[in-house]
């Protein structure tokens, strides 16, 4: 009978514990803080956080139990993620949520988003440097984007070794978009930049609002085909929003099916980042790498918004640059309040919005030219 006990002592979760359990268990407990007492984007750092809990409580191996054992109940949710399902049809929701009226309204907007995408160019070049293998530097670069769904997407193609360390840092940059962005904002603009007022914008008509879709799936996947699982996604998500005559399909896109795909992608993420596995060195230079991306994003944005100013006789206020990451809606209402702050009466919102959605798109296009390059590499 002491046997007995004796071996069942052995086999819990307290006996197996080292260091490396209880470092991450507080990892996801600061996760599920931000999320819940900060409201730190907390539809992503609650299942997230609650994921690195569950995902580093220490088990027997064998039973079947661990996200990476073959034939677990995790594992098969897992698959959610290595194939790209789970982000794939966030994107259908993200589409169906996504007015883009006001980038239609001021085309010329989506070039800050495009400009955006540079900090994942910068970046790839600096980790291709440090000796990452071009898949990983790849992998790493695309946290630049600010967008979770398609960090992960091209990582599971890529370096599906890599995929903890990326979405958390992702995820992680994205929910700290009021801690990172506006101290970048405000060293690269003045008081006078930050006060300049948005015309007023004009009528969108339904027709554009239908078109759009249709055709910017023709442009953004002729240019880059393997962006096809998630702008494919996101533009069918926006057709049934804009088309009228299927408000159910939209109305569920945007509200069961999303919320579905976003728990168990927030929540298998954050079990993959087991401590044998996920506390590595590559992890921490992951994460240093991927703060210098998204900090460059938001530079590039900025900086070009300038750069375009010098150009065009109508002015862009230059912190609508920063709203070029995908970041939605965070880093829009970030420039948004930042605008506020220098001149109350200057509404920047809906012009930031229009920047995070070419952003979006932006990202979703540069993930399918990384994995263009590395497949044919």
């Amino acid at each position: 009978m002491l046997d007995l006990i004796l071996q069942f002592l052995t086999n819990t979760g307290f006996y197996l514990a080292d260091y490396r359990h209880v470092l991450m268990v507080v990892v996801g407990c600061t996760f599920t803080y931000l999320g819940i007492a900060k409201e730190y984007e907390p539809l992503l750092l609650v299942p997230i956080g609650f994921g690195i809990i569950v995902g580093n409580i220490p088990f027997f191996k064998g039973f079947g139990i661990g996200i990476y054992e073959s034939g677990s109940v995790f594992h098969y949710l897992y698959f959610g993620v290595t194939t790209g399902i789970y982000p794939s049809i966030v994107f259908l929701g993200l589409g169906a949520m996504t007015d883009f009226s006001s980038l239609l309204q001021r085309p010329k907007l989506m070039l800050l988003g495009a400009a955006a995408q540079g900090g994942i160019w910068f970046t790839l070049v600096g980790a291709l440097f440090l000796g990452f293998l071009p898949k990983e530097a790849a992998s790493i670069a695309i946290i630049g984007g600010a967008d979770g769904p398609t960090s992960i997407f091209l990582t599971a193609k890529l370096a599906p070794h890599l995929i903890g360390p990326v979405a958390i840092a992702a995820y992680s940059y994205m929910a700290l978009i009021p801690v990172i962005q506006p101290p970048i904002m405000r060293a690269l603009t003045s008081q006078r930049e930050r006060t300049i007022r948005m015309p007023d914008p004009r009528e969108v008509t339904r027709t554009e609002k239908l078109v759009f879709p249709i055709i910017g799936v023709v442009l953004c996947c002729g240019l880059a085909p393997t962006a096809l699982p998630l702008l494919g996604m996101l533009f069918l998500g926006n057709l049934l929003k804009e088309c009228g005559v299927v408000d159910r399909l939209a109305q569920t896109a945007r509200s069961a099916i999303i919320d579905t795909a976003t728990i168990l992608l927030g929540f298998t993420v954050g079990m993959s980042t087991q401590a044998d596995v996920f506390l590595t060195a590559k992890s921490i230079g992951i994460f240093a790498m991927g703060f210098t991306a998204f900090s460059l994003a938001t530079a590039s944005g900025v900086v070009f918004a300038k750069i375009m100013n010098l150009f065009t006789k109508e002015k862009i206020n230059p912190l609508l640059g920063a709203a070029g990451v995908s970041a939605v809606p965070g880093s829009a209402r970030e420039v948004h309040v930042m605008g506020l702050k220098a001149d109350p009466g200057n509404y920047l919102l809906m012009d930031a919005m229009a920047c995070n959605a070419s952003g979006v798109i932006g990202s979703a296009i540069a993930a399918g030219v990384l994995w263009s390059f590395n497949v044919l590499g």
